[in-house]
């Protein structure tokens, strides 16, 4: 009886993944300006010119270091979310809606998803990149948002559309979408007001429970009418 297995990867594939690994730490916390190759190769513990070699330039590590991130994030919501999308065309495609109540229970299902998401470890170091390129955009935004937040924003309003009773392409229900995710990506861009704000040491697996029961309050808590 025979076995396969993966091969082992090459040298050059494990240095160029610990240069972008090793990138959303050093950009998230210095900034392109402030992130020297020195450092960048340093934290990866390669070779200096590995940055040039395997990317190019410092501005070309930057680019693929937003595609890279926007890959570790599609791993965690891609599946659930091309799901609930495949429903929606499924039920549109047969001429109909789903249901209100089917939608609440898709929609807070996302939501309850990305809420674990935001207060686990995993985006803690993903946070500091993004929130620099919400603040500053650059090309490396455009790549993030192209790739993974305008895809999760387009299902997660038209099931805020359905139980808003209103068009998922208008202002209101785009507005009502972003303040939903809002409330529940506060866990993790405010981070330190919310442990001050309630008495939380950390944020364990207690607490992570009670964030995903607050997202399918939010969602529950969507009717129509109101709309900005």
């Amino acid at each position: 009886m025979s076995t396969t297995h993966d091969p082992p990867p090459r040298r050059g594939d494990a240095a160029r993944e610990r240069l972008l690994n090793a990138a959303i730490d050093v950009f998230g916390l210095f900034g392109f300006d402030g992130a020297s190759t020195r450092k960048l190769a340093d934290a990866a513990e390669v070779n200096l010119q590995a940055i040039p070699y395997y990317f190019g330039s410092k501005e070309g590590l930057y680019l693929a270091t937003a595609e890279h991130l926007a890959g570790l994030i599609q791993a965690h919501v891609a599946t659930l979310r091309e799901r609930l999308r495949q429903r929606l065309s499924e039920a549109e495609g047969a001429g109909a809606s789903i249901g209100r109540e089917e939608a609440q229970a898709l929609l807070a299902e996302m939501l309850e998803a990305m809420a674990a998401l935001f207060v686990s470890p995993h985006s803690e170091r993903w946070a500091r990149f993004l929130i620099r390129e919400q603040m500053a955009p650059t090309e490396a935004f455009q790549r993030i948002y192209g790739g993974v937040m305008e895809p999760t924003l387009d299902v997660a309003r038209r099931l805020v559309g359905i139980l808003v009773a209103a068009d998922p392409d208008s202002d209101g229900v785009r507005l009502r979408t972003l303040a939903l995710l809002g409330g529940v990506m506060v866990f993790r861009v405010a981070h330190a007001a919310v442990l001050h704000q309630l008495g939380w040491e950390a944020i364990g697996p207690e607490e992570t429970g009670r964030v995903r029961r607050l997202a399918r309050t939010l969602v529950a808590d969507l009717r129509p009418g109101g709309a900005p």
